[in-house]
């Protein structure tokens, strides 16, 4: 069963890749998200099933109403929030397993990476939402001396995640890296113009895969392993892909001398 959802997975990923087989694509993907959660279902180890049937129906609530209620013009905004919850579960799921099982040294390699990625991608996917809605100024948020400031958190986060390696049991850094992961997914997304957001949501939609092939080293999730290193791949194709789209559009408009806006983006009309 697991086999079968990972093919439909990477058969739903292939007809994203075409505007016709779009449609056929989706259809695809879930299809497989079924057969994964059925056999999720029938997995030995769950011993009870009244509050994953209560999550199951109070999900597919939600999703059948914002499918319903969002328009396709606002489909980036959709996007990047369910890209925030697909984060916060996985980080959720790191964090729980760290505060019931703790952690070894190998064990905490796949949790902290999971943990950091989900949390950095929790507060960025935020942010780009905000941006495409409108909540805050869409346009790129600098001041002095950036750079430094999120160079030195990210290397901070880093010099952590590689303290917990040597040290799993420091609880109070754990929480910290994943602190510093919040902040950074917030001022790595502040600097960017709300035109470039969809290379954004692309980009930690990757993130957010990462972090839940992560989750499944963790805990032993080969299937979760299976379909989610599916899912990381395919946006970064699309992230690279539309970076070209915008530097080929934006050397056109320097040869022709034309240039609205205030970066390759605009003038692309993105």
């Amino acid at each position: 069963m697991y086999l079968a959802s990972s093919v439909l997975f990477i058969l739903g990923l292939k007809g994203l890749t075409s505007p016709e087989k779009a449609r056929r694509g989706m259809n695809y993907a879930a299809v497989g998200m079924v057969l994964a959660i059925v056999g999720t279902l029938v997995h030995h180890e769950i011993v009870r099933y009244d509050w994953i049937i209560a999550g199951l129906l109070l999900g597919s609530a939600i999703g059948i109403s914002i499918g319903l209620l969002v328009p396709m013009t606002a489909m980036p905004q959709r996007i990047a929030i369910s890209h925030m919850f697909g984060a916060l579960a996985a980080t959720l799921v790191g964090v729980a397993h760290y505060y019931v099982h703790g952690a070894t040294h190998g064990n905490m390699v796949a949790l902290g990476f999971e943990v950091l990625f989900g949390s950095l991608t929790i507060t960025g996917s935020f942010m780009a939402f905000a941006k495409l809605q409108e909540l805050i100024p869409g346009r790129p948020m600098t001041y002095r001396g950036q750079n430094i400031v999120n160079i030195t958190c990210f290397a901070a986060a880093v010099a952590i995640f590689i303290y917990l390696i040597i040290v799993p049991t420091s609880v109070h850094l754990f929480y910290a890296m994943i602190g510093l992961g919040l902040l950074i997914g917030v001022m790595m997304v502040l600097p960017i113009g709300g035109a470039d957001m969809p290379v954004v949501v692309s980009l930690l939609n990757s993130y957010a895969g990462l972090a839940a092939s992560a989750t499944g080293f963790a805990i032993g999730g080969d299937r979760q392993i299976h379909k989610d290193s599916c899912r990381t791949h395919r946006p970064f194709h699309l992230r690279r892909r539309r970076g070209d789209a915008t530097g080929l559009c934006a050397q056109r408009h320097r040869r022709s001398g034309i240039w609205h806006g205030s970066g390759p983006s605009a003038a692309c009309g993105a």
